[in-house]
C-alpha cells in the first residue's frame, strides 16, 4: 500500500480487527458506560452537572452525544467514533515519526499505539482515546515551532488551540500543555524574539488554551448554572479522600508493568542516538514530552485502572520510532504481533471477568422494572440504557454514592447518606447489587441499603457475570430466593 490513502486504509484495518472484539460488548468499562449515559440523556434535554453528576468537562460528554446522533446501537456508535480518533492519531503518529525514523519504522509505531491501547483498558472510548488525537496536533505544531519549519506564533497558536479542546476532553492534559508552552516561549527567546512581541504572543497562546474552558463556564452562567459548573469542573476534585496506598501501589505496578516492553525498546536502543542531526532538536521535543507526561501520571497519583497510564503511550510510541528503523521488518511484525495477541487475551480475559453481553442483557431482563425507577447501587450504569429506565438520581454513576473517596458533600455536592435515603424512599422498582461487595465501599450507604433490602425488597435474580462474581437483583415485597444465590447473601438477606 502506497502513499496517505494506502496507510490510512492499513491503519483503519488494524484498528477494526484490534479492536472488534469489543464491538458487541456493552460494558466494557463503567466509566464510559457512564459518558454514554450522560451522552443519550443530553438529547433528552438533561444538563451534565445540573441534572447528571461528574466531574469531567463537557467536550467529552458532547463526543458521546455526537456519536448517537444518527440512532443505532448507541454502545456500537460510541465505538466506531472513538476508533475513528485511534485511526486518526495513528495516522498522525506516523506523519510526525517518519521524519525521525523513516516510514517503516513510523509505520510500526503508529500500528504499536492502536495495540497498546488493548492492553490499558483503551480499547473503547477511554478520554485519552480522543485526547491523544489533539495533543498529538499540539505536540507536532511544537516540534515544527523548535525545528523552524514553521512560523513560531502560528504554530503555537494552533498548538495551544489544541490544548485548549482537549482540555475540554480531560483537564489532565495540563501538565502536557503547560510545557509546551513553555517550549514555545523557550524557543522564543532562543531565536531572540523582542520581549514585547514575545510577551504578546504568549497571551495570544493563553487564550488560545483557556477559550474554550472559558466558553463551557460561559454558557452555564448564562443559563444561570455557574456554580454548578464551577463546583464539578474546579471544586470537587479536591474533596475526594485518597485510596488505601497498597491498592495504588498495586495499580502503579500493573501500569509500570504494561509500559515496561515500550521503555525496554527506548532504553536498550537508545533512539535519541539514531536521529538524523539535523531533526534532533524536534526529537528532544518528544523526550521532553514523554518525561513530562510520565511526570503527570505519578502526580496525579491514581492507578487504580492501567487507564490512567494511557497519555504515556502517545509520546512513547514516537519515541521508541528510531529503535524500530534499526529493527528488520520481520522484527518490527513479530513485536506487533506479540502485542496483538496480548491485547487480545486481555480483552477476553477482561471480558470473563467483568462480564460481556449475554451477562448484561440477563441482568437488565432481570432489573426491568414494572414500574418506577431502577437504581444500580453497584453494576453496570448501561443497565440504565439496557431497560431504557428512568433516572433516580443526579448522582447515577455508582461510585459516587457507593466509595468512600466520595463519601462527603465536599466530593459530590451533597452528603451520600441523605441522598441514598431520598432514592430509597421513591420506592425504586427494582435495585440492582454487587457480590462480593466493593473493598473500598461506603459502610454508610451501605448500611442504609442493608436495611431497606432487609424491610421492603427480595433478592429476585442472581446472575454470574464472571468467576466468583454476581450481580444481585432486589425487587420490592416478598418472594423466594431464586437458585444460584451466594449462601451468604441468602444468609444475611442483603
Amino acid at each position: 500500500m502506497r502513499g496517505a490513502g494506502g496507510l490510512l486504509l492499513l491503519l483503519t484495518l488494524v484498528a477494526l480487527v484490534a479492536r472488534a472484539q469489543t464491538f458487541g460488548n456493552p460494558v466494557i468499562g463503567f466509566d464510559e458506560q457512564f459518558y454514554l449515559l450522560v451522552g443519550n440523556r443530553m438529547w433528552d434535554g438533561a444538563l451534565p452537572y445540573v441534572d447528571i453528576f461528574d466531574r469531567k468537562p463537557i467536550g467529552l460528554f458532547l463526543l458521546y452525544a455526537g456519536a448517537q446522533a444518527f440512532g443505532g446501537d448507541p454502545f456500537l456508535a460510541y465505538k466506531l467514533l472513538a476508533t475513528g480518533f485511534v485511526v486518526a492519531t495513528a495516522f498522525g503518529i506516523q506523519r510526525l515519526a517518519r521524519g525521525f525514523a523513516g516510514p517503516v519504522a513510523a509505520t510500526g509505531a503508529a500500528i504499536l499505539y492502536i495495540l497498546w491501547l488493548n492492553l490499558m483498558e483503551g480499547e473503547g472510548g477511554q478520554s485519552p482515546v480522543f485526547y491523544n488525537a489533539l495533543m498529538l496536533v499540539a505536540g507536532a505544531a511544537v516540534v515544527r515551532a523548535v525545528e523552524r519549519r514553521g512560523g513560531l506564533f502560528g504554530q503555537g497558536a494552533l498548538a495551544m488551540g489544541a490544548v485548549g479542546i482537549a482540555l475540554q476532553i480531560k483537564y489532565s492534559v495540563l501538565p502536557e500543555g503547560f510545557a509546551f508552552g513553555c517550549i514555545l516561549l523557550w524557543q522564543g527567546w532562543r531565536a531572540r524574539v523582542a520581549w514585547g512581541r514575545l510577551a504578546g504572543m504568549a497571551l495570544v497562546w493563553v487564550a488560545l488554551a483557556l477559550v474554550p474552558t472559558l466558553l463551557a463556564y460561559a454558557v452555564y452562567a448564562a443559563m444561570g448554572q455557574g456554580a454548578a459548573w464551577v463546583f464539578a469542573n474546579l471544586v470537587s476534585v479536591g474533596g475526594q479522600a485518597a485510596r488505601p496506598l497498597a491498592d495504588e501501589l498495586e495499580g502503579l505496578a500493573a501500569c509500570a508493568g504494561i509500559l515496561l516492553p515500550l521503555a525496554l525498546v527506548i532504553g536498550f536502543g537508545r533512539p535519541w542516538a539514531h536521529v538524523p542531526p539535523a531533526r534532533r532538536a524536534g526529537f528532544r521535543v518528544l523526550l521532553m514530552w514523554l518525561a513530562v507526561s510520565v511526570v503527570a501520571v505519578l502526580a496525579y497519583g491514581r492507578f487504580g485502572s492501567p487507564h490512567y497510564a494511557l497519555p504515556v503511550t502517545l509520546p512513547a510510541t514516537l519515541v521508541a520510532a528510531p529503535v524500530l528503523a534499526r529493527w528488520r521488518r520481520v522484527g518490527i511484525a513479530a513485536f506487533a504481533l506479540a502485542i496483538f495477541a496480548a491485547g487480545q487475551i486481555v480483552l477476553g480475559l477482561s471480558e470473563r471477568a467483568k462480564g460481556g453481553a449475554a451477562e448484561a442483557r440477563a441482568v437488565a431482563r432481570a432489573a426491568t422494572p414494572a414500574r418506577g425507577c431502577l437504581y444500580v447501587y453497584d453494576g453496570y450504569p448501561a443497565l440504565y440504557l439496557l431497560t431504557h429506565n428512568c433516572l433516580p438520581s443526579k448522582w447515577v454513576f455508582p461510585g459516587h454514592l457507593n466509595t468512600r473517596d466520595e463519601a462527603s458533600r465536599a466530593a459530590i455536592g451533597v452528603d451520600p447518606v441523605t441522598e441514598i435515603r431520598r432514592i430509597l424512599n421513591q420506592r425504586p422498582g427494582a435495585i440492582v447489587d454487587d457480590y462480593p461487595r466493593f473493598a473500598f465501599g461506603n459502610p454508610a450507604t451501605r448500611a442504609v441499603l442493608r436495611e431497606v433490602l432487609a424491610r421492603d425488597y427480595h433478592l429476585a435474580a442472581c446472575v454470574a457475570t464472571g468467576p466468583g462474581r454476581v450481580r444481585l437483583v432486589y425487587r420490592p415485597g416478598a418472594g423466594t430466593v431464586p437458585a444460584g444465590c451466594p449462601v451468604s447473601v441468602i444468609v444475611s438477606g442483603t
